[in-house]
């Protein structure tokens, strides 16, 4: 009896695992599923929607995000631009070199003392580190619930309207202004990061972005899109080899230059480019003499070529051709037809200086003719 008895003890034993590592590998699925599904709600994070819950009712400032290599050239000229401005309307953050403090020795105007983020990284052309020192900017000024615009600039960049006219601009739309099309041409896209990125959201666009609150903290709330772009978008080493048909090839192992495409591809996947106005506000002179395989650059504006005409030319702009999607976009501000560009780079300090004393003489004429009327 003892000895028939073994083997149905041990079907039963063998029955029991079974189902027992049947029941954990069911309940690990559903653990690391319900993860991978946390995971990819990009857009609504605990920490975004505590900031949503924030309740602001007093004036709304713009946020003046600079990156800069180190100090700011142009200093002087946005000097000149938050003087004749309330200053319950901005506030002020600079990524600068770590360790690099701004005050009365390395700067020459006293809005920008102390701005410096003090967890500032060092930043290197076409990597990653470049988009993070965007991300930190922006969270810092999260930081404020006052600051509802959002506007990334270089230490080149000017302003090329007065503080006035700029607040009235961004305020009145209630839209980012994100450069961001589909570029069939461009082979930066890299296979590596589907499925997490798939191809048909890949997008590109300029860096100069201008955003509202909620598309800042998608941003900053990112936890899949940017370890993604750190892992695959890599600087390629030219120098390999002198020829130049190994260094085109080079070229092409997608080097997807992130600050020109994170952004961009985040907020497509987030499904938010209805919320776009698809332009950046800040205007770039392209040298578009290059051939072959050359890309585009952008031209320094120097004070011979920053003249009023020239000022006056950027200003006249009204809509911005995409040749890859055939799309023409007439630049709208709550659905008005407005100039395009309320900044301009890349500019020299002659530049920015003759830029300063044309806004002065108009400024001066402007009193005389307030006295007088």
């Amino acid at each position: 009896m003892t000895k028939k008895a073994a083997p149905k003890v041990g079907r039963h034993v063998l029955w029991f695992s079974w189902k027992l590592v049947t029941f954990f590998c069911i309940a690990f699925s559903l653990v690391a599923l319900f993860r991978l599904h946390l995971r990819y709600d990009i857009s609504s994070s605990a920490v975004s929607r505590t900031r949503s819950r924030i309740h602001y009712d007093g004036p709304a400032k713009i946020a003046f995000l600079f990156l800069a290599r180190r100090e700011l050239p142009l200093d002087f000229l946005w000097g000149s631009f938050f003087e004749i401005a309330d200053v319950e309307n901005f506030s002020i953050f600079i990524h600068s070199a770590p360790g690099f403090v701004f005050d009365e020795l390395t700067t020459r105007s006293k809005f920008f003392y102390g701005r410096q983020l003090s967890n500032s990284i060092q930043v290197a052309w076409g990597e990653s580190s470049m988009i993070a020192a965007e991300r930190l900017l922006l969270e810092a000024a999260l930081e404020d619930p006052a600051n509802q615009r959002f506007v990334l600039l270089s230490d080149s960049c000017v302003p090329i309207y007065n503080f006035s006219y700029v607040y009235k601009y961004l305020m009145a739309s209630p839209r980012s202004f994100v450069d961001s099309f589909l570029d069939r041409k461009e082979s930066r896209y890299n296979p590596k990061m589907s499925p997490t990125i798939p191809k048909g959201k890949w997008r590109k666009g300029s860096q100069w972005i201008t955003l509202i609150r909620r598309h800042a903290e998608v941003i900053v709330d990112d936890e899949i899109i940017f370890p993604v772009f750190k892992k695959c978008c890599k600087v390629c080493n030219l120098f390999l080899d002198q020829t130049r048909n190994h260094s085109y090839k080079l070229q092409k192992q997608h080097n997807c230059i992130p600050d020109e495409h994170y952004v961009q591809t985040l907020l497509a996947m987030s499904e938010l480019e209805g919320e776009l106005e698809r332009r950046t506000l800040t205007y770039t002179l392209w040298n578009l003499s290059t051939t072959g395989n050359q890309n585009w650059h952008p031209l320094t504006f120097s004070y011979a070529n920053a003249g009023p005409q020239q000022i006056k030319e950027i200003k006249s702009i009204n809509h911005v051709y995409y040749e890859t999607e055939f799309r023409t976009e007439w630049c709208r501000s709550n659905s008005i037809i407005v100039p395009c560009f309320l900044f301009a780079r890349k500019f020299s300090r002659g530049a920015a200086m003759r830029l300063l004393m044309k806004r002065n003489t108009t400024a001066s004429k402007e009193q005389v003719h307030k006295k007088y009327d």
